[in-house]
């Protein structure tokens, strides 16, 4: 069976069929999905029949792995496998994964285990149509523009938050990062221009902190604008692969009490440079127990 693509939005997202993912893939299918992720950015797979080692095995596809994460540990039994959990965390704030580090992930994989009866969607956001929906000044003023984004993460949690979520939040802030890139990322690939902001950029390189987060602020309203996002809505057994370079994503804590867990599994990835060519910087922290730093190749 050939590799069918259809798209689910006019910007983003695509249906893969037609791919065994249990099975090692042949040059033209690993071709095929690598087109896929360039043009579509976001890529969900039904009924994939993998478990811990093959997600891992599918995200090999795409480069080498990070660890699960700098701070967080591992799944039990794995070094490669971050637990989404709901008893744990609800990331319901926008953000593109690890960008408190130096070399982000390029590409992002998420496999459901236990979803909700309603509601738990993700939300997956095109950085790069972002960019161009912005007026011509203002991508002018986002080019020339850097931004420092932290793992310092403000866990504004209610009274009621459990204990799991509390040790959850202090484990995640336990070892400090800032990383300085471009708020525009020319993709390494395609060349595209994308914004490259969300929740874990906190202020803008000679600016005030409330200049910072207005003009944040007004750069984010683009790319959370409805025509920019992918409106995923999960059952068991699926797989989401999306390109963390040029995307952004929110889970939606919009399901009440019951559980929900996805397992994610994340792929090395490039420094970010600029449209000036100007290559992100580490501040504080290392982040290389995480991750290598890929090389950029065609």
């Amino acid at each position: 069976m050939p590799v069918s693509i259809r798209k689910l939005t006019g910007r983003i997202g695509a249906v893969v069929e037609g791919v065994d993912l249990t099975a090692p893939p042949d040059d033209s299918t690993l071709t095929a999905l690598r087109d896929a992720l360039d043009e579509h950015k976001a890529l969900v797979f039904d009924d994939v029949g993998l478990d811990d080692s093959g997600q891992e095995r599918v995200a090999r596809w795409f480069g080498e792995l990070t660890t699960a994460h700098p701070n967080v540990a591992a799944v039990d039994g794995t070094t490669n496998v971050l637990a989404v959990d709901s008893e744990t965390s609800k990331a319901n704030e926008w953000h593109t994964d690890v960008t408190f580090v130096v070399n982000p992930p390029q590409v992002t994989t998420l496999r459901s285990l236990v979803t909700t009866p309603y509601g738990g969607e993700t939300l997956i956001a095109d950085a790069a149509a972002a960019y161009r929906d912005l007026p011509a000044p203002l991508r002018a003023l986002a080019d020339s523009l850097r931004v420092v984004h932290t793992n310092q993460y403000d866990y504004a949690r209610p009274a009621a938050a459990t204990a799991r979520q509390q040790e959850y939040d202090r484990v995640f802030v336990s070892t400090p990062y800032e990383a300085e890139h471009p708020v525009v990322r020319v993709h390494p690939l395609t060349g595209e221009r994308g914004l490259f902001i969300g929740g874990f950029a906190k202020r803008i390189v000679g600016l005030s902190h409330s200049d910072s987060a207005d003009l944040l602020r007004i750069l984010q309203s683009y790319v959370t604008r409805p025509e920019n996002i992918l409106r995923w809505t999960w059952s068991p057994g699926q797989l989401l692969i999306f390109d963390n370079r040029i995307t952004q994503h929110y889970a939606v804590d919009n399901y009440d009490d019951h559980p929900r867990l996805l397992n994610r599994v994340t792929v090395a990835g490039e420094v970010p440079v600029g449209v000036d060519g100007r290559r992100s910087e580490q501040l504080v922290g290392d982040a290389s127990h995480y991750t290598g730093v890929l090389a950029v190749t065609a």
